[in-house]
């Protein structure tokens, strides 16, 4: 069997694996999706309660690069006071089976 090639030049600039790790790279963006996969959409509040150690701006800094990345939709309503909820788009749907697989691999191997 022929062995799959991760990146021809690994870490380098067309190296898929390196740009989905600057996507949900560090420590609270893999949490934060598995918290609104489990959950649905979630307002800020639940969300920081949800993760176990998750400071304020870190949740507000990965919300907005989640946005601006696709991965996160920000829903505002028109209701005073006004509510604000967060949900996955799709393509972060898209990441959820290979997160389980991590996860899976973590309880048998760690």
């Amino acid at each position: 069997m022929e062995k799959k090639i991760i990146c021809e030049t690994v870490g380098g600039e067309g190296c898929g694996l390196r740009r989905v790790l600057e996507l949900i790279g560090g420590k609270w963006k893999v949490l934060i999706l598995c918290a609104m996969h489990s959950r649905g959409a979630m307002r800020y509040g639940q969300i920081r309660k949800a993760i176990v150690g998750i400071t304020n701006t870190m949740l507000a800094q990965s919300l907005k690069e989640m946005q601006d990345d696709g991965l996160v939709e920000r829903h505002q309503y028109d209701e005073m006071p006004v509510r604000v909820e967060y949900s996955l788009t799709e393509k972060a749907g898209s990441l959820i089976p290979i997160l389980l697989e991590l996860k899976d691999w973590g309880e048998q191997n760690l």
